[in-house]
């Protein structure tokens, strides 16, 4: 059932993956989407790696991807620097993903004197990381976050994510970070405007309430979540009673939600 819906933008860990496991239905999702014309846009929060890194992956667990189809929270995280205009000095918790694209729009990484304190995801963090973090926060600079997930799947169980090392620099430093990715409706709007399609035409598909489901409510996007990854039904029921957010549609697997959207016929 598509009604007025013209394209879509899918997360990746979770939902067409998990860890390096290819999730069942996802090439058949991908490829139906592909046949009848529809844009699409791999958003990930994953902050770690280039487009051209997460397409990579995405061809090799045999998801047809290219560079310039998926858009990293990396990729807003400096979009949204370049529109604030307050200076290219920046303090970087973060993985190559991360750095490469601020550096190569230009920014300067530093450790003194910084306009910004940018964090993703880094698995190399350190409590004198953390201190230079607050220390320059409470300087002045601005806190910025890539994305918010305490947690993310793996092949085996769920490993700490951005958000967990944000909330040690948020309770040291006493100050909220602009959050960039899911669930803010940053990294959803600079989404629409380069798919050139209007809230309403584009389905946000994935599997994390938290900030899949609740970035496309908030942006005013027809939301599916696949219970394949993060959120189970009984976390939606806690997340849909005590944060009102909610799903327009709730699928096992991707195999649901493409018979829903009518796509099953030729697949």
């Amino acid at each position: 059932m598509l009604g007025n819906q013209k394209g879509f933008i899918i997360d990746l860990d979770g939902t067409l993956y998990r860890g390096g496991v290819r999730l069942p239905y996802a090439i058949e999702f991908v490829q139906a989407v592909r046949d009848r014309g529809f844009p699409l846009l791999f958003m990930t929060n994953n902050s770690t790696r280039r487009p051209e890194e997460v397409s990579h992956h995405l061809q090799e667990l045999g998801i047809q991807a290219y560079p310039h189809e998926v858009f990293t929270t990396s990729q807003a995280t400096v979009r949204y620097l370049d529109e604030q205009q307050r200076g290219n000095r920046v303090f970087c918790l973060g993985e190559s993903g991360l750095t490469d694209e601020l550096i190569d729009a230009g920014y300067i990484l530093c450790e003194e004197d910084a306009d910004y304190v940018v964090q993703g995801l880094d698995r190399e963090f350190t409590y004198a990381k953390l201190l230079t973090a607050v220390t320059l926060i409470r300087a002045g600079a601005q806190s910025i976050l890539t994305n918010p997930d305490v947690r993310l799947p793996s092949d085996t169980a769920f490993l700490p994510g951005a958000g967990s090392i944000a909330a040690a620099i948020r309770t040291a430093a006493d100050q909220e970070a602009i959050i960039i990715g899911k669930p803010s409706v940053i990294m959803m709007n600079y989404a629409l405007e380069r798919m050139q399609l209007t809230a309403s035409e584009v389905w946000m598909v994935g599997d994390n309430v938290r900030t899949d489901i609740a970035a496309g409510a908030a942006a005013g996007c027809p939301t599916a979540l696949l219970l394949t990854g993060v959120s189970s039904v009984n976390e939606y029921v806690l997340h849909q009673q005590e944060l009102c957010i909610e799903a327009d549609y709730i699928f096992p697997t991707l195999q649901e939600f493409v018979f829903h959207l009518g796509f099953n016929a030729s697949i």
